[in-house]
């Protein structure tokens, strides 16, 4: 990427009162990242949303100084900045508001995988909490599954060593900038994590891990991930936080169940409850709701069911099977087909076996 343009990139993220929705703003007005900067005051003025102060900050370009340093570090440590703009940018991050406008990215995993889950949990684990995290991953590991946690005490430290140990790359979404880990006794496993998955932030260098940054870090992870493992977890705490905003941004959120006495298992009953996280005792249930079971249509069986379909049918079918993966919203579109017509006959098609629902909506062919 040229310096120039991470230069800007980088800068519009210091620059006071612009945040990921009004900066996406600034650049959709402005027609790129360097053009807020080069745009003059009046035309700033009148976008929506924009106040004196933010504009006066954009004009006087103070950031671009500071951008620059941190342009060194990122190169003398090969990390990657990843613009919301950019292919390597985690791509279910593009369907929440409030993504990231930049993230800073060091390991080797790919970030846009076709199954990623989340491993949330309390600090304070318990050693069910540790056994169920490495019972869970165990039985995921033939899914091909990308592990995601943030790196702290317990449920998280748990979930990215199962993940290491049963050849899964797991990524850690931190709180802080890449200059340090958080906390500290997490060095080694940070490091090998790098070789086999990755460390992944939005904090610039010299960010300290303050107790605010941690619900925009959560805010990533139930973001970037098909679905949301609630290992242990009370009524409060980061993990109900992540499963909640996981609900907001229409990802699966699963809860394993426990005793009902037991502190740290309340918030998982209580989501379960709730029906805000559906019931995993084991790695099937999270498996079978995701779709991640790799059961086979038997060919010829699929032809002749082919064979059968209406001229609706065929027309959905074509399309999805065109665009390898689709929402219902384009099917709509793309159909020219009333939206009840085509849920009725997605779900006509599911039942036949010929598609398969995905999370956030999608469809594509078996």
């Amino acid at each position: 990427m040229p310096n120039d343009l991470l230069k800007y990139q980088i800068s519009l993220t210091l620059i006071p009162g612009i945040g990921d929705i009004v900066g996406k703003k600034l650049i959709a007005y402005c027609g790129g990242v360097e053009a807020v900067f080069k745009e003059n005051k009046n035309a700033l003025m009148k976008i929506p949303g924009i106040g004196s102060s933010t504009v006066n900050s954009i004009i006087s370009q103070k950031v671009l100084h500071k951008a620059e340093s941190e342009i060194s570090f990122i190169e003398k440590n090969n990390i990657k900045a990843l613009f919301y703009t950019d292919p390597d940018y985690p791509a279910r991050l593009l369907n929440c508001e409030d993504g990231p406008l930049l993230l800073y990215y060091k390991g080797n995993a790919d970030l846009n995988v076709p199954r990623v889950i989340g491993f949330v949990g309390t600090r304070k684990a318990t050693n069910e909490g540790k056994v169920n995290c490495e019972r869970m991953i165990k039985g995921l590991s033939s899914k091909g599954v990308l592990v995601v946690s943030g790196l702290a005490y317990g449920i998280d430290s748990y979930s990215h060593k199962a993940a290491l140990d049963d050849g899964l790359q797991t990524v850690a979404v931190l709180g802080h900038g890449l200059d340090r880990i958080y906390p500290s006794q997490n060095k080694k496993l940070a490091a090998k994590m790098i070789d086999n998955g990755g460390l992944l932030t939005e904090f610039l260098t010299k960010t300290n891990p303050d107790r605010e940054n941690f619900p925009k870090r959560n805010r990533i992870v139930a973001g970037m991930c098909d679905a949301i493992l609630v290992v242990e977890s009370g009524i409060r705490g980061g993990a109900m936080i992540t499963a909640g905003l996981a609900n907001s941004y229409n990802r699966d959120v699963f809860a394993v169940p426990g005793r009902v006495n037991d502190e740290y298992s309340k918030g998982c009953n209580m989501l379960i409850k709730s029906t805000r996280a559906a019931l995993a005792e084991t790695e099937k249930d999270i498996a079978y709701i995701m779709g991640w079971d790799d059961i086979k249509v038997d060919v010829k069986e699929q032809r002749d069911l082919f064979l059968q379909l209406t001229q609706t049918q065929k027309l959905v079918y074509d399309i999805i099977e065109e665009t390898k993966e689709i929402s219902i919203d384009k099917l709509v579109i793309q159909s020219a087909l009333p939206a009840s017509k085509v849920a009725s006959t997605l779900l006509t098609l599911e039942f036949e076996g010929l598609i398969q629902s995905l999370p956030g909506k999608l469809y594509k062919t078996y």
